[in-house]
């Protein structure tokens, strides 16, 4: 649940935050930055990046750079995903893991070249991600925090691509491509991901230049019929498409198995840091799995909800919201793998002592539109 803040004095500002208050946005702590919950609500804002676009400024999310001979093998060495599946010019989701299968973050790597890896990890995990990395690097590669660097915004939306192209920024690359583009002389790194399951963009500028890309940006989207959106529908879009968060989904204690992020791993690989436990979950069975829940009465869901099978506890919600979308109350929950539970059974949630029937679902809730 986001709470308004009133003492600021330890979160960390992105570059735009004096635009943020011009706009009259409400704020609240996120992965130790100040961050903008809304402009004029969070059903409005969420609505208008699944009919029109969506603006989002995610700058507190981390960067970092991997350069030198050989960069890329060894990124590849190191986390979950193939890098050997793109090239230069794509994007990859992976994961960072520990040596016993716990996650230490999920990010995107850019593959630039066979000698550059540029990394978006969360904000509050890059100090860890680039710790491991120094720690790990053969003597040639360098490994630099450049959370400072750039900015982050995010167009997502059916009218994303028409935004971009009024600024004459590209867009026609595969989902997960990226290249590079100007506004008013500034150079934009744009690449195909988002994080709402509609097609969208995400704009990285230098940090000190994006108020002025962030400015031409919101005249473009309130054009197009979109408005300003938030963290809080940053949160409700993600969750009616089941895309996991660091510290609910995924965490040193929830396993890429156990979320079902299996996906991203790429068992062929000779090496990637928790290899050895993540193939030894596999072949055991992961003990608990993330699964869906769509309230069949009224009532909102949240984290750290017991889930029962009638009276017996046999999970807990590990993020829950209320659906513009859908109008009902959905969750995602870690069930465990032994209580049998199928897609299409009801469930109870325990709210505030009230049991909440739930269905189990397999997400998304909603239609993917991202490819």
């Amino acid at each position: 649940m986001l709470l308004a803040v009133t003492d600021t004095s330890d979160l960390l500002l992105g570059p735009l935050d004096s635009q943020h208050r011009a706009l009259g946005a409400t704020f609240a702590p996120f992965g130790g930055w100040l961050m903008p919950v809304s402009y004029a609500g969070t059903v409005g804002e969420h609505a208008a990046t699944r009919e029109a676009v969506g603006l989002f400024d995610v700058s507190h999310l981390g960067k970092a750079l991997v350069v030198g001979p050989g960069s890329a093998e060894f990124v590849n060495s190191a986390f979950t995903n193939d890098l050997r599946r793109v090239g230069p010019g794509k994007a990859q989701y992976t994961l960072c893991c520990t040596p016993d299968g716990g996650v230490i973050d999920d990010l995107i790597a850019y593959y630039v070249s066979d000698d550059e890896i540029f990394l978006v990890p969360n904000a509050a995990n890059t100090a860890a991600v680039v710790d491991a990395l120094q720690a790990a690097a053969p003597l040639g590669i360098s490994v630099t925090n450049e959370h400072r660097s750039y900015a982050v915004l995010a167009v997502q939306g059916p009218r994303s691509g028409d935004v971009l192209t009024a600024l004459g920024l590209p867009t026609d690359m595969d989902y997960m491509g990226f290249g590079d583009g100007e506004v008013d002389g500034i150079t934009v790194r744009v690449c195909r991901t988002g994080y709402t399951g509609e097609h969208g963009y995400e704009l990285l500028p230098p940090w000190d230049s994006a108020p002025v890309v962030f400015d031409a940006l919101v005249a473009e989207v309130q054009g197009a019929g979109g408005q300003l959106a938030g963290l809080g529908a940053r949160d409700t879009l993600r969750t009616e498409m089941g895309y996991p968060l660091h510290g609910h989904e995924l965490s040193l204690d929830i396993s890429p198995l156990q979320a079902r992020c299996g996906w991203a791993i790429g068992w062929k690989k000779d090496a990637f840091w928790g290899r050895e436990a993540l193939l030894a979950e596999k072949e055991a069975g992961p003990r608990r799995l993330l699964r869906g829940l769509r309230a069949t009465g009224r009532g909102v869901l949240r984290q750290d909800l017991t889930v029962l099978d009638g009276t017996e506890p046999v999970g807990v919600t590990t993020s829950g919201t209320f659906s513009p979308t859908l109008k009902v109350g959905i969750a995602l929950a870690l069930i465990d793998a032994d209580a049998g539970i199928d897609d299409g059974a009801l469930v109870n949630v325990d709210v505030r002592g009230r049991a909440l029937e739930c269905e189990v679902v397999k997400p998304p809730f909603v239609e993917v539109k991202t490819r």
